[in-house]
């Protein structure tokens, strides 16, 4: 479109070249942080009907909690930050580009699986033998306080580690007695 002006057309033109410009810098950022990925798109749309099927779920429900939707978001940007990690690895080490795809490949089918384990949930009809074999997690009666440190601090893992410390040192006595037992035998 042309005006009478000819810095007012010199400044349209201009405002166009940065949106030109804008729009290129995105493309190179894209291909430094993500490389040639190609089912990236498909990632993004899974994970964008993820988080509605969730937010349905999680309605139906009764337990949609705004901070545990917070921490759900979160991990969708840690799997963006994980296909970049991949890609970075892949450029360094010459990869051409399989760790990053096999990466995205992952992450596709677990996005497929959170999807098909929430509209189970949700009660649309899944194939028989996939439902099956998902095994959907029933809630279990956690406060969301519990559940939340759980998430921040792995109260989780370190009652695991206790156990774990308790199972060796009940070892550790069997094996002492038993080894006590093999010497009063030979005597």
């Amino acid at each position: 479109m042309r005006t009478s002006t000819p810095g007012r057309s010199f400044s349209l033109l201009k405002n166009k070249g940065w949106v030109i410009i804008g729009v290129l810098n995105l493309d190179i950022v894209h291909m430094y942080l993500f490389g040639g990925v190609k089912y990236l798109h498909l990632l993004l749309l899974l994970m964008a009907l993820d988080v509605i099927t969730g937010l349905f779920k999680a309605s139906k429900n009764q337990n949609l909690w705004s901070r545990k939707s917070l921490f759900g978001y979160a991990r969708k940007l840690l799997v963006l930050v994980m296909i970049i990690l991949a890609n970075v690895i892949d450029v360094v080490l010459s990869l051409d580009g399989v760790l990053t795809f096999a990466t995205l490949l992952f992450y596709l089918a677990n996005e497929g699986l959170s999807i098909i384990e929430n509209m189970a949930e949700l009660g649309v009809l899944v194939p028989a033998g996939l439902a099956e074999k998902l095994k959907v997690i029933e809630s279990s009666n956690q406060s969301f306080s519990e559940e939340i440190r759980e998430e921040l601090i792995g109260s989780k893992v370190d009652r695991q580690l206790n156990e774990a410390r308790i199972d060796n040192a009940i070892s550790a006595k069997v094996d002492e007695l038993i080894d006590k037992s093999n010497e009063e035998g030979r005597q």
